[in-house]
């Protein structure tokens, strides 16, 4: 007990000091309140956290909505945060990350007047073939067709015809990335070497901050003869990063633009593209959808027919062969490529 109110009470101060002003413009205010429920990393985390948190940002901007916002830092805080943002008077709220199935299901059945969305998780109740949540979307991404046209420009770019992805946890969800790189790779080159790793099993939450560990794996596939590591392992790919600036190799970034969250030109100079996974677009939708009265339910899909999944052109060094990708990305819209959903 002593502990949960440890949690409670931290995340009560969150609360005060993460929630967002309306928007200045009188004619876009509302008196709608969203929250946004961060996983472990947060903002600064250079992909899906911050994503997320420009979603909101684009929310308070145009819409008015007032944005509180709250950080998991240990498993306990998700239900916390979730709870805290309902008695904060949020009357939708998106939970960033699959950790939130759970306690999501728990608190969006004991709040039926909130709306909630989920990415990248899948809640049976709201999103199977017989629901019986009708306030939660499961805001879904086809991760594996953008993971496909960064696979198709890592074979396109590599001269070595070895190239490497390493993954967060070994679960469907990343599984999911690594099949989509690896066809997009042989659909351009057949017999291309592809290296795949993961940096922890389901479960084992230190798989998405484990820098260390990426830049161990990569450094040694480098040094093997890989010259593009694409990661999809959270705040762990800044180690892939690192690895890549040391052997003068590429990196790959995931979920947000990572060339403009890099920090760095030495970094921005060895990140070839990143393929964007538009959470922002998600979360925006998700609180535009509910402030107008009309909230998501069940799944929602974004993929490359609505520019939901993508990659990023930042840095110009793909800029010879844009062309051959998005002929490749028109044939997958139109179904003359099929993606695979796993390795």
């Amino acid at each position: 007990m002593r502990k949960k109110s440890k949690i409670i009470a931290s995340s009560l101060i969150a609360l005060s000091l993460f929630a967002a002003a309306c928007g200045s413009d009188d004619k876009a205010s509302s008196d709608v309140i969203a929250g946004v429920a961060f996983d472990t990393g947060g903002r600064g985390d250079g992909t899906f956290n911050d994503s997320a948190a420009t979603g909101g940002e684009q929310a308070a901007s145009e819409l008015g909505v007032e944005i509180k916002e709250l950080e998991a830092t240990v498993d306990e805080d998700r239900k916390a945060n979730l709870e805290l943002l309902v008695e904060g008077g949020a009357k939708v709220i998106v939970g960033v990350g699959f950790m939130f199935t759970d306690p999501m299901t728990e608190i969006a059945t004991a709040n039926p007047e909130v709306a909630f969305g989920i990415v990248d998780g899948f809640i049976g109740g709201a999103c199977g073939d017989a629901p019986t949540l009708t306030n939660v979307a499961c805001l879904l991404f086809a991760a594996g067709q953008g993971s496909f046209l960064v696979g198709a420009a890592a074979a396109l770019k590599s001269e070595t015809g070895h190239i490497g992805f390493i993954g967060g946890q070994e679960i469907d969800l990343i599984k999911e990335f690594e099949a989509g790189y690896t066809a997009g790779a042989k659909y351009v080159n057949a017999d291309i070497i592809v290296d795949v790793k993961y940096l922890g099993p389901a479960g084992d939450n230190s798989a998405w901050g484990n820098v260390a560990g990426a830049k161990e794996i990569a450094a040694g596939w480098y040094a093997a003869g890989a010259d593009i590591i694409y990661t999809a392992a959270g705040g762990s790919g800044a180690g892939t990063i690192e690895a890549a600036i040391e052997a003068d190799k590429w990196a790959i970034g995931v979920d947000s633009d990572q060339y403009l969250t890099a920090g760095t030109p030495e970094a921005q100079a060895h990140i070839l593209t990143s393929m964007i996974k538009r959470v922002d677009v998600s979360v925006f939708e998700t609180i535009k959808a509910a402030s107008e009265g009309t909230p998501f339910a069940g799944v929602k899909m974004f993929d490359l027919s609505n520019d939901g999944v993508g990659y990023s052109t930042s840095g110009g060094y793909l800029d010879d062969i844009v062309a051959e990708l998005d002929a490749i990305k028109a044939k997958i819209v139109a179904g003359e490529i099929t993606v695979p959903a796993m390795p």
